[in-house]
């Protein structure tokens, strides 16, 4: 099993859920519906990677996020994670109203900065994206069309949460192709000072 780090010890996710289109820009920007509820999708396990990839039986893009971890009934820790997607694919599987497994939940699709843990999630968080040291996104919960405790609330509505379980809450705009070679940094910031930073060259 694939694990994280967290305050310094490895832990073992069971799994990782994906709000996707939770902030408007991006909705906008990849020409989607702004969605009636929240739309919730999953990766394995196996997706988690200490690699940052640029290709996976097609080119990869990145979508920068916010992510968090579930401990004893509540969110507790943060990082800075990269959701991979299968662009092309994407587009097809939409097109045909088919699930999007194929294109989000393959092996390795998920890289994460270490978690560290937080005495509240609240608006005093952020995140910011640099490629090769140009700002290319940012995002924090008062942008998010589902903020945390909402998103909580829903997902406990249908689904048994686990203790290592992260959550990527979604991505704002920005989103874009990996260049191989790149340089991508992530950072989450608790009011406006870093405290978990993820730095990944792109193979």
């Amino acid at each position: 099993m694939k694990q994280v780090i967290l305050d310094g010890k490895p832990i073992t996710p069971s799994k990782i859920i994906c709000i996707g289109r939770n902030y408007v820009a991006h909705i906008e920007e990849l020409n989607n519906q702004i969605p009636d509820q929240m739309v919730v999708f999953y990766k394995p396990n196996t997706a988690i990677s200490d690699t940052l990839f640029s290709y996976h039986q097609e080119p990869l893009s990145y979508e920068g996020e916010l992510c968090l971890m579930y401990q004893q009934g509540k969110f507790s820790a943060v990082a800075f994670g990269l959701d991979l997607t299968k662009r092309g694919l994407q587009s097809i599987l939409k097109s045909k109203q088919l699930p999007w497994e194929r294109c989000k939940s393959f092996s390795k699709s998920a890289v994460f900065s270490p978690f560290v843990s937080v005495s509240e999630i609240s608006n005093k968080l952020s995140f910011d994206l640099y490629i090769d040291d140009k700002l290319t996104q940012i995002g924090n919960l008062e942008l998010m069309m589902f903020p945390p405790e909402q998103i909580l609330a829903d997902l406990q509505s249908f689904i048994e949460l686990e203790d290592g379980d992260i959550v990527m809450t979604g991505t704002p705009k920005g989103v874009g192709e990996i260049q191989k070679g790149s340089q991508y940094r992530g950072t989450i910031k608790w009011e406006g000072t870093p405290i978990t930073e993820g730095c990944w060259i792109a193979e």
